[in-house]
């Protein structure tokens, strides 16, 4: 299940940079009322759907920790892992929901354009750091909880994901900049 050639890091980091620039452009055009539309798709508000865009960058952190630990394990521990937190769909979707709304409030766009600036900049040091040894460790994960989640990712899918959900929830925003 891992790769069998190397990550192609470069294609990496141009998705984290085409994001970076994205994002801050949407934000940087979007007035208030722009902001407080509703998304396509979501009960979101555009505001809202951005923040979770720039969460999915910052969850990967936790998620190559995770998959740090249950990659040196035997790979029925976090099978077994992944079911317990597919059974947890319904809190997580609770939480996955209201997530945004709260922290939309607290995270303006000034703040979250910070934000996205200083992930994209942690994500591009931790992968430069990578061996391709520890790119190739992985585990199983809760296909339940996102359409990018594959039943097993190594630490190299998972520093692709936080770009295809972006571009997947990019989709989503009726700013200007988003169609």
């Amino acid at each position: 299940m891992a790769e069998a050639y190397p990550m192609d890091r470069q294609a990496v980091y141009d998705g984290y940079e085409r994001a970076r620039q994205t994002f801050q452009r949407l934000l940087g055009e979007a007035s208030e009322a722009d902001l407080a539309e509703p998304t396509r798709g979501t009960r979101w508000t555009n505001q809202q759907l951005l923040w979770h865009m720039l969460f999915g960058y910052m969850l990967v952190r936790a998620l190559l920790v995770v998959a740090r630990v249950f990659g040196r394990l035997p790979r029925g521990v976090s099978k077994a892992f992944a079911r317990l937190l597919n059974a947890a769909t319904v809190p997580f979707d609770f939480v996955n929901y209201a997530g945004p709304c709260g922290a939309a409030r607290v995270y303006g766009p000034r703040r979250m354009g910070a934000a996205f600036d200083r992930v994209i900049d942690s994500l591009h040091r931790q992968l430069a750091a990578e061996s391709e040894a520890d790119l190739a460790l992985g585990m199983h994960y809760p296909v339940r909880w996102d359409p990018f989640f594959k039943d097993f990712m190594t630490l190299a899918d998972i520093y692709r994901y936080p770009t295809q959900h972006f571009d997947f929830h990019h989709r989503q925003l009726t700013l200007n900049g988003g169609n």
